[in-house]
């Protein structure tokens, strides 16, 4: 019986890694080029894009769970007229930062602004993105930039994310790299696939020098 057990789990193990390979490969994903690999850290370049970004206020998974809502019913076509806009990946989200003389710090689990992102298709322009009935999403054309990213699987906790964040840190200044901005969080699965087969990111635009 303890077999027969052990079989049914690595079957729905199998299973589950089946049907995450075959969405993650219908899920379009921005492109970029790899300039520098080095484990689960990549230097890379990425072109030009489009977003539909929301602002909410809160500590980190409460405020892109709260973020998630509006960027769905927009893509979804649940609020305005036009057709469905379909789902990409990864969702992204990046702490909101104030303009001051001195800097600010803020632990992942304050409270805070921050700006949530779904990435929009890329055959779509500004001019034929539909407009978004609520007043709170906005449609961002985002500049091509270079990131150093570091990727992680399980569930993006709060130790977790800092935790790579600051491998990602150590490791650009290692190669004289200067972070331009805050971190980026990026997310790439729902909430029902498994933790091992989860792909999650902490990512920083670098300065090019």
């Amino acid at each position: 019986m303890v077999f027969y057990g052990v079989g049914a789990l690595v079957i729905a193990a199998l299973g589950g890694a089946a049907l995450w390979i075959y969405v993650m490969s219908t899920v379009e994903q921005p492109s970029y080029r790899v300039i520098v690999a080095d484990g689960p850290i990549e230097l890379r370049e990425y072109p030009a894009s489009i977003v539909a970004e929301v602002t909410r206020q809160g500590p980190r998974q409460r405020a892109v769970s709260a973020g998630f809502g509006p960027l769905a019913s927009y893509i979804f076509a649940k609020e305005r007229a036009g057709d469905k806009i379909a789902m990409t990946a990864p969702v992204t989200q990046q702490r909101e930062t104030i303009a001051m003389t001195a800097p600010v710090t803020q632990s992942a689990d304050e409270s805070g602004a921050w700006t949530v992102r779904f990435i929009m298709p890329s055959k779509y322009t500004t001019e034929t993105l539909p407009q978004p009935a609520n007043p709170d999403v906005r449609i961002v054309s985002v500049p091509a930039a270079r990131r150093a990213a570091i990727r992680f699987s399980g569930y993006a906790t709060d130790a977790s994310i800092a935790e790579q964040e600051a491998k990602l840190v150590r490791w650009l200044e290692t190669r004289n790299l200067k972070p331009a901005g805050g971190a980026t969080y990026a997310y790439y699965n729902d909430p029902f696939i498994p933790g091992p087969l989860r792909r999650n990111e902490v990512m920083f635009d670098v300065t090019v020098q």
